[in-house]
């Protein structure tokens, strides 16, 4: 392929409720999408990080700097372009991983379409639907909470993730746990709000049968998870703290995490989520696919992902209608089953849908042209 316009294109969608986790509430998705032409097909992707960094040091107008100025001219250099030389290419940035998965997926997705395969097929897909699971943020009160669990179950959701921080744990656990009973999967996610000298108070959560307890300690520290893990029954997950598969296999010798937290823009993209669910496998540790409240640009080629044999546990890939009233491609909707379709058209097997790009796009730049 020869690379002939990368264009950025910001969007804005608004939410159809607040999202409230332990650092901060998001009422839009306020981020950006790639466009990579190429001589044989175009790409999309979707940043998956917010304007402000905080659930990671990334951020919207930092990674715009740094595909611009660090990314672009290296891959614009190469000879031949194709996903697979990417990373080498990109080896000496340091870090911006989610910067980089962007690039990749739409590199990819430009790849692929060239090939008429689908990304599905590309990554070993077992499933043409995976199960659908549903992350439910932090509220005011538990009957609001109980009243959003229901909705959700009847909707289809076949597992329920609650987020929590200190003085919202214990207490909207065990009131989901009475109101839906014990057959119910359910799980927490942290997001990083807790110290080690909190285990005694995270050891209550085991008397609530979760399925795991998702990065509740500082990011990056495998130590103190591991510590944290040999005090709790309930599963430890890492999300925040895994980045490549070289520190995943590090934290599962550790014993800092019995469950896995596959997110593709994490770890740089998706041939390093590959190999994260390939090392989480070969251990025997399940993997899930995480979510960050992506549009459809970024939902499908997850899902394609959740489809591989190592995904054991329902993801946060829920339907469209989950946060956006309008998608910016056609909606993915939750099956009787809660299960939802694997995209099986080329590349990751969407595209955006003119009116509703133009409607929610707040700028469109090109970053490269050849």
């Amino acid at each position: 392929m020869k690379l002939e316009r990368v264009e950025i294109v910001h969007v804005a969608i608004p939410l159809v409720t607040p999202f409230r986790t332990s650092f901060g509430t998001m009422t839009t998705k306020d981020t950006f999408l790639l466009r990579v032409v190429t001589d044989s097909a175009e790409g999309w992707s979707e940043f998956a990080a917010d304007p402000e960094p905080l659930y990671c040091s990334e951020f919207v107008a930092g990674a715009e700097i740094v595909l611009r100025d660090f990314l672009l001219p290296r891959v614009a250099a190469l000879p031949h372009l194709t996903t697979a030389a990417l990373a080498p290419a990109l080896a000496k940035i340091k870090g911006h991983e989610l910067a980089k998965a962007a690039l990749e997926t739409a590199v990819l997705d430009a790849e692929l379409r060239g090939y008429g395969m689908s990304l599905a097929t590309y990554l070993g897909a077992v499933r043409d639907r995976v199960p659908a699971g549903v992350s439910v943020g932090i509220k005011n009160s538990v009957p609001e909470l109980l009243d959003d669990v229901e909705r959700y179950l009847a909707e289809g959701y076949v597992r329920i993730k609650l987020k929590i921080e200190p003085g919202w744990d214990v207490e909207p656990v065990r009131a989901v746990r009475e109101r839906f009973g014990d057959d119910l999967p359910l799980q927490v996610d942290a997001n990083t709000a807790y110290t080690l000298a909190d285990a005694e108070h995270l050891r209550r959560l085991d008397a609530f049968g979760l399925l795991l307890i998702e990065e509740p300690l500082e990011e990056n520290n495998l130590h103190a998870h591991a510590q944290l893990q040999k005090r709790l029954r309930t599963p430890v997950c890492l999300d925040e703290s895994l980045h490549h598969a070289r520190d995943t296999a590090s934290a599962i010798a550790l014993d800092a995490c019995r469950v896995v937290n596959v997110k593709p823009a994490r770890v740089g993209g998706y041939l390093e989520a590959r190999r994260v669910h390939d090392v989480a496998h070969a251990h025997g540790v399940p993997v899930w696919c995480g979510g960050m409240l992506e549009t459809g640009i970024g939902r499908a080629p997850n899902l394609a992902l959740a489809a591989l044999p190592g995904f054991t546990l329902p993801g946060d890939t829920s339907a469209s209608s989950r946060y956006f009233a309008e998608d910016i491609t056609e909606p993915f909707v939750l099956g009787a089953d809660g299960r939802l379709p694997v995209p099986d058209g080329p590349g990751i097997g969407v595209t955006p849908l003119p009116g509703a790009l133009r409607r929610f796009t707040r700028a469109r730049r090109d970053l490269h042209r050849a």
